[in-house]
This record gives structure tokens, sequence and C-alpha cells, in this order.
């Protein structure tokens, strides 16, 4: 099968649609698939080495640095937070899918470049397979004050022309439901059970984040202000805490005036990250935003019992009082609370925590890769059946 990847973000980015376009690739190729991404170019000077990819006009820049082909599309970063890429107008993209031949698209959370290959897929007449994972219409009335129903209405309208819209959580397909969008189905996020391990964790480097013994509390994730990780700042003031903060993003600077006793440990990434995670005593999630929570998993997969809101993909998640706990939205105080009832509870988080392990160990990114393929092939089915 040969499948297109119209991404809004890709590696080097680090964010959940990155990384599970990147997870979605990989296991097509391991499979013996014929996956094709095109994504965001990075600033210059920044994007992984490219190399020319053919006649220009069926080829953006040639990204080898990947077992299948990367098409990148030149982009201009978003007003306000440089870390996110929003590409260009190209006709590269249309010109990339028509020399792939490809059998479907995969719109992986669609909005600019997605919506474009959305069209470029209904010209072409090849069915697309739309994964919703962000929650755009949320993230503009944080962004902006407004938009929201414009945000939706471009989302209604890429989700509606796709033949099918995966979505990550049972409160994001009620969210697209509630907005129009039709032909949803299902399909959650892998995690890498071998790299996310409870043997990960590491003395050393608890010694190093508490020296005095403290529990150790951690966020992991964006610094941006949808991520409510200000919520945390009570919690640092705590004796007998120690706030840890891995990640970067646009609200650092006032998160570390916030939460000045807080260790900020910066962007980390493969078994650095993993080492981190199972190094932690509780992992505590703030934002309410998120449509999955990829990292709510790994902190699971690392035996690590989770704090988390009760809103959005957490509610699949977390089952409360059994693999972790949830509290209201945006209530720092019920942070607090739940974690204190941790701080003093050593068994109980030793019972999320292992409770949490296993509820994550059959959903290996394998798993959930064939899931993926699944769709693929009943989509491509339906059209055939439609056109015979």
């Amino acid at each position: 099968m040969r499948v297109a990847i119209v991404t809004e973000s890709f590696p080097p980015d680090i964010n959940g649609v990155a990384h599970c376009t990147l997870q979605t690739a990989d296991h097509l190729h391991r499979r013996g698939h014929h996956p094709l991404v095109i994504a965001p170019a990075g600033p210059p000077g920044g994007s992984p080495p490219a190399t020319a990819g053919g006649p220009p006009e069926s080829q953006g820049e040639l990204d080898r640095s990947h077992p299948y082909p990367v098409i990148r599309i030149p982009s201009l970063p978003l007003p306000g937070y440089p870390q996110v890429r929003v590409a260009l107008p190209s006709r590269k993209l249309a010109a990339a899918i028509t020399s792939h031949h490809s059998d479907v698209v995969h719109l992986a959370s669609p909005f600019v470049l997605g919506a474009r290959g959305m069209t470029a897929a209904l010209r072409l007449r090849i069915p697309a397979v739309a994964v919703y994972q962000t929650d755009l219409g949320s993230y503009a009335r944080t962004y902006l004050g407004a938009g929201e129903n414009a945000a939706w209405r471009r989302i209604r309208a890429v989700h509606t022309a796709a033949d099918r819209t995966l979505a990550p959580s049972t409160a994001s397909a009620r969210d697209l439901e509630d907005h129009g969008v039709p032909r949803i189905r299902l399909w959650p996020r892998g995690v890498d059970t071998e790299r996310f391990h409870p043997s990960r964790r590491d003395p050393e480097l608890r010694r190093s984040l508490a020296p005095g013994g403290e529990l150790i509390v951690g966020y992991i994730g964006r610094l941006a202000p949808e991520k409510n990780v200000e919520l945390l700042a009570p919690l640092s003031r705590l004796p007998g805490v120690q706030v840890v903060v891995v990640g970067d993003g646009p609200s650092e600077p006032a998160l570390r005036a916030a939460m000045p006793r807080a260790r900020f440990l910066g962007r980390r990434t493969g078994n650095d990250l993993a080492r981190v995670f199972a190094s932690l005593d509780v992992f505590a999630h703030t934002g309410p935003q998120e449509t999955f929570c990829q990292t709510v998993q790994e902190a699971q997969a690392s035996g690590v019992p989770v704090v988390a809101p009760a809103a959005g993909g957490p509610l699949d998640l977390v089952d409360h009082g059994r693999t972790g706990l949830l509290v209201p939205p945006g209530d720092a105080t019920e942070v607090t609370d739940a974690v204190s009832l941790l701080s003093a509870d050593a068994k109980l988080r030793a019972a999320l925590g292992h409770a949490g392990r296993e509820a994550v160990e059959g959903r290996t990114w394998e798993a959930i890769g064939d899931q993926l393929i699944d769709h693929y092939t009943e989509v491509l089915a339906a059209r055939t059946a439609v056109a015979a």
C-alpha cells in the first residue's frame, strides 16, 4: 500500500502530532508498505539534511534522514509561537502525491497543509483518512481570544470531506460529532512500553533532583498557555515536594518566575526522557485541552502514578482511584490535594503505578499501527465498492 502522509508537524519537531506521524510512517515501512511524508520545512539551517529529489515540479526538498521519502514544504513560524511552523502554499504537495502514486492520503491533524492535502486528494480522487489530534478551536480561544468558531468551520470542512475521521479518544469523538463531523471512528495512540519502563528509575538522578529525599512531582510537555502548568505553583512551595518541569515553550520565563524552587530540565528525548519519567514519584498533567495526552501513557508505562484533569483524553486513560487520580480542570487546590494524598501514602502510589503499567502494556505502537492499516483497508474497500 502506498500512503501519502500529510502532516502539520514532523521531527525534529517535538510534539504529539510529530511523534505520532513518525511512529505511523515507521510502522508502515516496517510492514512493507510505502509511506511518503509531506511536512513543513523547519527554519533555515535547522532542518535535517536535504537533497534534491527529482524534478522540481514533482518534489520539494527531499529529507533523506528516514528510510522513506520526506518532502519538506517551505514554511513560516507561527506569530507568537515560533516553535510551530505553518506551511506556505505550494504546488509541490499535489505533485508529490501524484509522483508517489498514492493509494490513500493520511491527513495528520489537518488544518493548513492538511487542508491542501484534502483538496489534492479530492482532485486526484484518492481516498483520505483524517486524523484529529489537536483542539484547534480551544487554541484559537487561548491565543487569540477569538476565532474558535472559524477554527471549527475549517476543521469540519476538512474532516467532512475525508472518507473517515479517526479520533484519539471518546471525548474528542464527541466534540467532533457535536460539530457535525461524520464518519468518525476511534483510533488511540500507542506507547513504547520497552523504552518507558519502571526499570529505568535512576537513584542517582533522583538524588540530584531531590537531595533531601523530597517527593518528586514532574510535569513533562510543552510550556505553553493552554497547558496550565502554573497550576503547579502552589505545589512547588510545599515542604517535602520537589517539582520538576521538562520541556520548553513560550511560557517558560513566566513559569520560572512563578516557581523559583522548581527544577527546569529543558527538552529531553529518547532514553534520557524515559529515565526522567521513571524517576518521578508522581506525574502531574495540568492541561484541559488534550485530545489524547500521550505523556499520561508514558508515565503509566513507566510505573508512575498520574494526576490529570478530568477532561479530554485523560478520561479514557485514567481510571480514577485505580490507574491514577482525576481532578477538576483548572483547579490548583485540587491538584495540590491529590499530590498531598499520594505523598502521604506510598502504598497507594505503588498500587496506582503498577495498575497504570498493566493498563498500557498492550497498547504498543505495533498494535495501534496495525489498527490504522485496517482503517486504510476498509476505506479502500468502500471506495472500490462504490466504484463498482
